[in-house]
């Protein structure tokens, strides 16, 4: 099993991860050309709310 030390950062690593892809998703995509080759790596932008929303809604669903 892992330790609770390993597991934290492991969660850490995976929440910085996301937090980052996310934010260059958002807020750094617009910055570039439609043409440019960086927006392959992306899904659409509508995806951006959507994602988001689903998981509140489930979220607070659970509650």
């Amino acid at each position: 099993a892992m330790s609770d030390k390993a597991t934290g950062g492991a969660m850490l690593f995976a929440s910085a991860s996301i937090f980052i892809y996310y934010t260059a998703w958002t807020i750094l995509l617009p910055f570039f050309d439609v043409s440019s080759p960086v927006h392959e790596y992306f899904p659409s932008r509508e995806w951006a709310v959507r994602i988001p929303a689903f998981v509140l809604v489930v979220g607070i669903s659970a509650i």
